[in-house]
């Protein structure tokens, strides 16, 4: 019986045509760059900080071997194997899951908002870290130019520059306030460095992500240097990563380290999948998986010990500050000679006066100077890099030369995280033809920033997309499908016959309809071995010898 050409459900047909990346070094690059994001310098140390320190360790890396690395592994095999984006990939192996690619897309975009303004604010700083001194490091003066601003005053330098000459908040959420023009500006200028980069796919982002993901390593290594000769870092240090293992008992540490590893992989939003679609089929997607994962929570570490460096100097230097201020309080009281108490005598000193002269030191209203109180002046996210870590900036020498490095770092992990996002968007529309292929390229890459830069910003919905596809994932047993490369070939026959010992199974030319429901919808179900048009597909479970020539 003739063997009539069937539907190719491994969306194949179009893989000669399709992309690929320059070297393996480009696409592992690509991968880290859109793995290694802000979350990693700005997240991970509050986490390990306020979660038991060294002890955080031990849910998160649990977390990464049981759910990252499979999953991750899982994300890149069926994107290589079925090279599509998301929304192709899930559509191929059921029509029912295109729902699944679809959320993901949307993640995407929401997340691409939220990650374009958080550059915005970036390179907002980034033009102002071009001056001396820095315009965070003083309070402007009031209208009358007689003294400074008492907002200002009344709270601190950095965070008045933030929310003021920054973001200029309301008072409340009901008032939208005016536009900002020059975080317009700024966010118009950051589509379009995006826009540039991506204009071409991964043949113009392969090349800038040589710069954007390896850039902040550098810049880490710099500020590791730097900071481990500050004075304060090695408390710092100390504080950060003493384990605490009775937080272990906390749900919520775990489930911060789950979270922590979806996030920081990008898992379940389509990126990757873009990616690994771009890859030849037999790439070792398994390697690619434990490197990229095991490289991005190495560089957390790393990111770790860099930032809490620094944040341990800043500790150390308002611990000095406020001992000066108590000491300069003590020797006007008492007529001590100027300079007759040093930091290390002080507490000698405050014991002694207050054994002998309680009443008057009770009346001075010192302020309790406890390193331990100035390193547990955490945060994360925005307030580390926007206010934290720029007023660490403040007292190191050269804070200028400290900012454009931080903030140029900071664009640049954002920008290759971009770049993921963007392939999760642009990747499944070019796959289900949204616009012709005689429109260039540049058409479709073009819309979505105009697009983008008028959408509000967001990315709620991916832990939804995330159980989701890990629900997926689990019910169709995918890697048994996508992993099992040898057991997939094409015929040299193009003649069967019904097969012995595999009841069920169609004669090759019989129509379409007559296929059972999941090689309708592409979907190839463990313990099966089919023939579809010139493809010899083998699952465990069929008797050996089955298809002539076997396996």
């Amino acid at each position: 019986m003739a063997c009539a050409p069937g539907p190719d459900p491994l969306g194949g047909s179009s893989g000669d045509q399709r992309p690929k990346w320059d070297s393996k070094l480009q696409y592992l690059l690509s991968c880290v760059g859109f793995a290694v994001g802000l979350g990693n310098l700005w997240r991970f140390p509050y986490l390990c900080q306020s979660h038991g320190g060294g002890a955080f360790l031990i849910p998160y890396f649990i977390a990464l071997f049981l759910e990252g690395i499979p999953l991750f592994h899982i994300e890149l095999a069926i994107g290589q194997r079925l090279r599509r984006g998301s929304v192709g990939v899930w559509m191929a192996i059921s029509p029912y899951l295109g729902g699944v690619g679809l959320g993901c897309l949307s993640v995407s975009f929401l997340i691409s908002l939220y990650y374009n303004m958080v550059l915005t604010w970036v390179l907002w700083y980034l033009l102002n870290s071009f001056q001396q001194p820095l315009p965070w490091g003083t309070c402007p003066l009031d209208l009358n130019r007689t003294g400074f601003v008492e907002e200002c005053r009344a709270t601190s330098t950095v965070s008045y520059f933030w929310y003021r000459q920054t973001l200029n908040v309301t008072a409340a959420i009901e008032h939208s306030g005016s536009v900002q023009w020059r975080l317009l500006a700024c966010l118009a200028a950051c589509w379009a460095v995006v826009y540039l980069c991506v204009i071409r796919g991964i043949e113009s982002t392969g090349k800038a992500i040589y710069f954007t993901a390896s850039f902040p390593y550098l810049v880490l290594t710099i500020f590791l240097i730097r900071g481990l000769t500050l004075p304060g870092a090695v408390e710092g240090l100390i504080y950060l990563f003493t384990p605490n293992v009775h937080t272990l008992q906390n749900p919520r540490v775990w489930l911060d380290a789950a979270t922590q590893i979806f996030f920081s992989l990008s898992l379940a939003i389509g990126g990757h999948i873009a990616f690994a679609s771009y890859n030849l089929p037999r790439n070792d997607c398994e390697k690619d998986a434990l490197t990229v994962a095991l490289l991005n929570s190495a560089t957390s570490l790393y990111a770790s010990i860099a930032v809490f460096s620094v944040l341990g100097f800043k500790a150390a230097t308002d611990h000095g500050r406020c001992l000066e201020g108590n000491i300069l309080n003590l020797i006007n009281e008492f007529d001590f000679p100027e300079h007759s108490i040093s930091r290390d005598d002080y507490a000698t000193v405050l014991t002694h006066l207050n054994s002998t002269q309680p009443e008057r030191v009770a009346g001075l209203h010192l302020e309790a100077c406890h390193l331990q109180d100035f390193l547990d002046k955490s945060a994360s996210g925005t307030g580390l890099a926007f206010i934290v870590f720029t007023e660490a900036i403040l007292h190191m020498p050269g804070s200028p030369v400290w900012a454009v490095l931080f903030f140029s770092m900071l664009f640049t992990l954002g920008l290759s995280s971009m770049f993921g996002n963007m392939e999760g968007i642009i990747t499944p529309l070019l796959d289900v033809g949204v616009l012709p292929r005689w429109v260039p390229k540049e058409v479709l890459t073009g819309e979505w920033p105009d697009a983008l830069l008028r959408e509000g910003s967001g990315a709620g919905l991916q832990p939804q997309v995330e159980g989701l596809v890990l629900a997926a994932l689990c019910w169709l047993d995918v890697p048994e499908y996508v992993t099992g490369e040898q057991r997939v070939r094409c015929r040299e026959s193009t003649h069967t016959t019904r097969l012995p010992g595999c009841a069920g199974l169609p004669v090759c030319g019989e129509a379409s309809d007559k296929w059972p429901p999941a090689m309708q919808g592409g979907l190839l179900k463990p313990k099966d071995r089919w023939t579809l048009g010139h493809w010899e597909i083998h699952l465990p479970g069929c008797p050996p010898g089955c298809l002539p020539g076997g396996f």
